[in-house]
């Protein structure tokens, strides 16, 4: 992990759910299109490995986006991610819920992501990390910033630094 925000924190109960973005953070946020209008995206091999262990260790895992995509519902599909969200314009309500629903505060929720639409949810969080290279104002907002770039392994580095630092009250 590149840095530590200086963003004031209370003590936490360890992180039960990582939310995470995808355009910009499962991948590197540009959109192909195919010749009959389709969107393609590519994910990284490693962010779907790190995906799965952070799952074997407890750590639930929602994906909410702001755009809708095959690729995105195939993907969460092909990883067991069970609690996707797509074309959400209020990121920190779908968040709110499905943290309800999971039974867990929002203080228990890690975020990953990268652009300014973010905020509220990163404001809310117990946890939040910015790819490196988000939106200025969300790396001056993220506790955490990674070293790889969005859909370049950055997810995976946020969960191999939550296997090695999740534990109660040890998070930051």
């Amino acid at each position: 992990m590149a840095r530590a925000r200086a963003r004031k924190s209370t003590a936490r109960a360890a992180i039960r759910l990582l939310v995470l973005d995808v355009d910009g953070v499962l991948t590197d946020g540009r959109l192909y299109f195919g010749p009959a209008g389709e969107a393609l995206k590519a994910f990284h091999v490693r962010d779907g490995l790190g995906i799965k262990l952070i799952e074997r260790a407890g750590v639930r895992v929602a994906v909410v986006s702001g755009r809708e995509s095959p690729a995105v519902t195939e993907r969460c599909r092909e990883l067991g991610i069970r609690h996707v969200v797509q074309a959400c314009d209020d990121k920190l309500s779908a968040v709110a819920l499905i943290a309800k629903e999971l039974g867990m505060a929002l203080t228990q929720v890690g975020c990953v992501v990268d652009d300014t639409s973010d905020l509220p949810l990163v404001a809310a969080a117990g946890l939040s990390f910015a790819v490196s290279d988000a939106h200025p104002a969300v790396l001056r907002a993220v506790h955490r910033v990674t070293r790889n770039a969005g859909g370049r392994g950055a997810v995976r580095e946020v969960c191999d630094w939550l296997l090695h630092n999740n534990r109660r009250g040890a998070n930051t």
